[in-house]
């Protein structure tokens, strides 16, 4: 089982975000065109993210800091004990907010962009969704039509009792954009729009 940050003894008045890096362990997640790893990459942007929102006096709580699932040998169904257990500690930490990094696939490789997705019957969710999209438009330009989506069968989304939301950073299948999601300065480039996307989002609400 990962090691798993315990919710900081947050200092007054100041905000906690979880950040969720999607997959691990046993489970790469997507497997990109060139064979990257879904899971590598949302450790890598998640802890660049980190980085960004503790300089911003943001208190922290990751669900996994390395390569490990969160879930033990004994269980018979891993993926659903990871689940289940990245949902215990969001919600046993109860965050201002929390984000899980992902990326996306499709079957035909021309598609490409960020989308971010919220509980359908969240309102804050919505909000805090549409504040990254946002956010990722000005990174990605005119050629990212996507919009902040809802959603109604997502299990984190489903189980996660404060507001959350699910960051397709781009298409592994998409060629171009597999090369600049293993690009160590575009990494940076994704967090720090994430990153401005959650400030945004607690200075207004």
């Amino acid at each position: 089982m990962a090691a798993v940050n315990n919710a900081p003894s947050a200092q007054k008045n100041r905000p906690v975000v979880v950040i969720d890096a999607g997959h691990g362990g046993s489970d790469p997640g997507k497997i990109g065109i060139d064979g990257t790893l879904e899971k590598d990459i949302n450790l890598q942007i998640t802890m660049k993210l980190k980085k960004y929102l503790e300089a911003s006096d943001v208190d922290v709580v990751l669900t996994r800091d390395d390569d490990n699932g969160l879930y033990s040998a004994k269980d018979n169904r891993k993926k659903m004990a990871d689940m289940n257990r990245r949902c215990d500690i969001i919600n046993k930490t109860k965050p201002a907010l929390t984000v899980s990094i992902h990326q996306n696939s499709y079957h035909q490789e021309e598609i490409s962009g960020g989308q971010v997705f919220y509980y359908k019957k969240s309102e804050k969710g919505k909000k805090l969704a549409e504040t990254i999209q946002e956010r990722f438009d000005f990174l990605l330009g005119d050629k990212n039509t996507r919009l902040a989506k809802p959603n109604d069968n997502y299990y984190l989304l489903l189980h996660v009792r404060t507001p959350i939301v699910i960051v397709e950073c781009g298409f592994l299948t998409n060629s171009r954009e597999s090369k600049l999601l293993n690009d160590e300065d575009y990494q940076d480039r994704v967090a720090w729009t994430i990153h401005m996307g959650i400030m945004s989002y607690l200075n207004n609400n």
